[in-house]
């Protein structure tokens, strides 16, 4: 128990390797990035957040259902440690230097996106970015991910943000791809940004479907939209929506313009936009109300 093997020393702090998060200790605070070989949950998360390093690398553990495997990256995030795991099939569970030197990066937190840590990068580069780069100073409000995905000769761009909260005055154009979900709360903020179409969350539908209501809402302004499925998506991130997101429900502009259940959030952009899929329609066999 305690023990740790320092595998790299700076003028920041050290890289030290423990086989089990349990063995993080106050020699590690606020300066040390500390690879450990546990899974990423929130019990082991608690173990090292109580000794503030200054970043973490784990396992991820098949992340498990929930995310089990995982959750401490945001325990992690919400106590300002910059963090990742690793994928659990690329290094020995229990062999922390064993993690430093074969395991390859699979998660992340937003604190160590910002520094440039990044899925498929070795453990050991990743480390050394914890460890010699800052993350910005950013207030909960200018965490937006806001990624222009495409854009067009008309100037219409498709855009990831990550809440309708966060939408721009130049989105009035755009068709907006955000993450929280579409009930009546969602529809002042609908309403200010007036973008030409957006997809957000249907939250898991809710009572009375009370989750896609301010999708259904802003129908009579002329605000074509849809929602995906909160199973598929994750939400709260609006890339997520992009990716992984399938219509769960459509108002009566986006049906206009050929938006249906069932097609994926990727083709339903495009089509919003007036602008063909590239490569043609990619409605997967096994989303709802596919073929």
């Amino acid at each position: 128990m305690g023990e740790q093997t320092t595998v790299f020393e700076g003028v920041n702090g050290s890289i030290v390797c423990c086989d089990s998060a349990y063995d993080a200790d106050e020699r590690n605070r606020a300066r040390d990035v500390v690879v450990n070989s546990s899974y990423s949950g929130v019990l082991p998360a608690r173990f090292v957040t109580e000794h503030r390093p200054r970043g973490a690398i784990g396992m991820d553990c098949a992340i498990g259902p929930e995310g089990s495997a995982i959750a401490g990256l945001w325990y992690y995030e919400g106590a300002g440690i910059v963090a990742a795991t690793a994928d659990v099939m690329t290094a020995r569970l229990g062999d922390g230097v064993h993690l430093y030197e074969h395991g390859v990066i699979s998660r992340v937190n937003d604190l160590a996106a910002r520094v440039g840590v990044a899925p498929g990068m070795p453990v050991r580069e990743a480390a050394q970015l914890m460890l010699e780069r800052e993350p910005s100073a950013q207030a909960a409000s200018e965490v937006t991910h806001r990624t222009v995905m495409d854009e067009f000769p008309t100037g219409v761009k498709i855009v990831c943000t990550d809440s309708i909260a966060f939408g721009l005055p130049e989105d009035v154009n755009n068709v907006l791809l955000t993450a929280g979900h579409t009930g009546r709360s969602a529809t002042p903020y609908l309403r200010k940004v007036h973008p030409r179409a957006f997809i957000c969350s249907d939250g898991g539908m809710g009572a009375d479907e009370s989750g896609i209501a301010g999708m259904r809402e802003v129908d009579a302004d002329g605000i074509p939209g849809a929602t995906v499925d909160a199973r598929r998506a994750r939400m709260g991130d609006g890339l997520s929506t992009w990716h992984d997101g399938i219509i769960s429900a459509v108002n009566a502009g986006a049906a206009a313009l050929g938006v249906s259940v069932g097609m994926t959030a990727r083709e339903a952009a495009y089509r919003l936009a007036g602008e063909n899929v590239p490569g043609g329609t990619d409605r997967p066999e096994d989303a709802p109300g596919g073929p």
